[in-house]
């Protein structure tokens, strides 16, 4: 239109013709405006879905990823590529396929309409072309290793921030803020020295690729004008041409945009795929709920080590568990008490043939289903950033307020919940810090009664509590384990000597295991145990 304006006006001029030119000039700018705006909607409101599945699919990933994934990991590295490098991805899904295809779409066909108007005059504009390609390729491989650098001090500092934070009464126990606050400043540090040299980079890409582009304008311009002073071309090619040339600038200069956002997008990607590459052991929650199971636990000549450790944390442990029954677990710490229960749940995955229930390896049983058939109370009490009462149901749907009540006494924690200013309402705050360490285990014991179900398993989770206190919530729980098979692990004999069998382990093996009389009469570790612990207590009331 441009050429056909420029060529009719240059043959004479009036008002009509510049109102004919002027109104089909805006008519295509609104159209183009109008498809714009609906690229834009299309491929960025995308992305947008892409970025929605994609973070539901991470987080259900990480949902059911192993508990050794998560040791030998940090919370913060995680956080940071469910986020920083999910947005990055987003860019490259979104505004960098819209402006690859958009630019595409310009440099091509303004190169077809270029080639129209003048072969010749096309070669030369693209002179600078190879240059280009060859700045791209240089300045995108650094951009890329640039980018991967910063992603990987940004989950650096994301962990840091994360543990000083989870960490914040040990930090401030111990007087170390100002050390914290100088081993930020040099990760920090470090993030920035690697964000300044990204941007060295790109300072020089981007001038480079429009200094390319307005030398094929400049060669144009030249050029073209010559051409049309020897009458090669008409007035209205060469404005044409040059207005080809001034599209073919933004592609030029956007490529440089959109390879940075390519680069920094794959980056990304690689650090999410590396989750998402981690093998799973837990599927997707069963359609329907499983059958209630009896109960009855065992344990087959059981041997099993961490991984990376040097020695086995269980050596030939056979244990059988009748449905219904209390097995109590006692022994120094490390003797692999709590590994026992650890390895019935899955927390880590037993070796074939050794942890069943109902006569069924725990292999074979789906992890849904199979940990819907366990309540437990663990050592490391974890409560979440909600009210006493949502983490006292958190594994029941819909539990009635009569019945988190009811747990709650069976924990001996109503008295003082209800001395809250908003009782059960009460937010407990993150990992439960406004509640000393018995009240956030009696949480959890409250928890795991409420769940009700067939195998509840109590790891050491009456350590913070008082031996009176403990007495109390032993009693509540005898009614709370009828009908369920129940092992316990603690330190206390007190604690297990009402128990139907004390199993006692010491490095990994069973030595000793019958009722409380009987292994006092036997005169072995527990028997030494049990004394140690009354003097004890003897030398506190003194």
């Amino acid at each position: 239109m441009l050429r056909l304006a420029v060529d009719d006006l240059y043959r004479g001029v009036t008002a009509e013709k510049l109102g004919r030119y002027a109104l089909i000039l805006i008519g295509i700018a609104v159209v183009a405006g109008a498809f714009k705006y609906w690229m834009r909607q299309a491929v960025i409101g995308a992305s947008r879905h892409v970025e929605y599945d994609l973070r539901n699919d991470l987080f259900g990933h990480l949902q059911r990823l192993p508990v050794a994934y998560f040791q030998r990991g940090r919370t913060g590295e995680v956080m940071s590529r469910a986020t920083n490098d999910l947005a990055a991805v987003r860019m490259m899904l979104g505004p960098g396929i819209m402006y690859f295809a958009n630019t595409s779409v310009v440099a091509i066909l303004s190169l077809a309409f270029m080639l129209a108007i003048s072969p010749r005059l096309t070669l030369y504009a693209l002179l600078p072309l190879p240059l280009v390609s060859l700045s791209v390729w240089y300045f995108g491989d650094r951009i890329h290793r640039r980018f991967e650098e910063i992603q990987a001090r940004f989950a650096a500092i994301s962990a840091r921030v994360q543990e000083n934070l989870a960490g914040v009464r040990v930090v401030r126990a111990f007087a170390r803020e100002p050390h914290e606050l100088d081993d930020f400043r040099a990760l920090n540090r470090e993030y920035l020295a690697q964000n300044t040299t990204l941007i060295r980079t790109s300072g020089f890409f981007y001038p480079t690729l429009a200094f390319l582009s307005g030398l094929a304008a400049l060669l144009a311009l030249y050029l073209g004008g010559r051409e049309v002073v020897k009458g090669r071309i008409t007035l209205g090619q060469f404005v044409a041409f040059t207005a080809y040339v001034g599209m073919l600038n933004w592609p030029m200069v956007a490529l440089g945009w959109v390879i940075n956002l390519f680069q920094r997008g794959m980056a990304s990607w690689g650090r999410i795929v590396e989750i998402l590459d981690e093998p799973a052991t837990a599927g997707p929650p069963a359609a329907e709920p499983p059958a209630r199971a009896r109960g009855t636990v065992e344990f087959r000549r059981l041997t099993f080590t961490y991984p990376g450790a040097g020695r086995p944390a269980l050596r030939d442990v056979s244990l059988t568990v009748p449905a219904g029954r209390t097995v109590a677990l006692v022994g120094r710490t490390g003797s692999g008490k709590s590994t026992l229960l650890a390895l019935l749940t899955r927390a880590f995955d037993p070796p074939p043939g050794t942890v069943y229930l109902d006569g069924v390896d725990v292999l074979d049983l789906g992890l849904h289903a199979l940990r819907a058939q366990i309540s437990a109370a663990p050592q490391d009490t974890f409560l979440f950033s909600a009210t006493v009462a949502e983490n006292i149901a958190y594994g029941v749907e819909r539990a009635a307020p009569a019945e988190v009540e009811r747990v709650a006494r069976v924990a001996r924690l109503d008295g003082e919940v209800r001395a809250f200013p908003r009782g059960y309402d009460t937010l407990v705050g993150e990992r439960g810090i406004t509640l000393s360490g018995g009240q956030k285990q009696r949480t959890a014991i409250a928890r795991a009664v409420l769940r009700d179900a067939p195998v509840l398993l109590l790891d050491d989770c009456l350590s913070s509590v008082d031996t009176q206190t403990e007495e109390a919530i032993l009693r509540g729980l005898r009614a709370e384990m009828e009908g369920r098979t129940t092992l316990i692990v603690s330190h206390r004999v007190s604690t297990v000597r009402d128990a139907d069998t004390i199993v006692v382990l010491d490095d990994g093996a069973v030595v000793e295991r019958g009722s409380h009389e009987s292994l006092l009469a036997a005169d072995g570790a527990y028997a030494e145990l049990y004394r140690r612990q009354q003097l004890e207590e003897e030398l506190e009331a003194s």
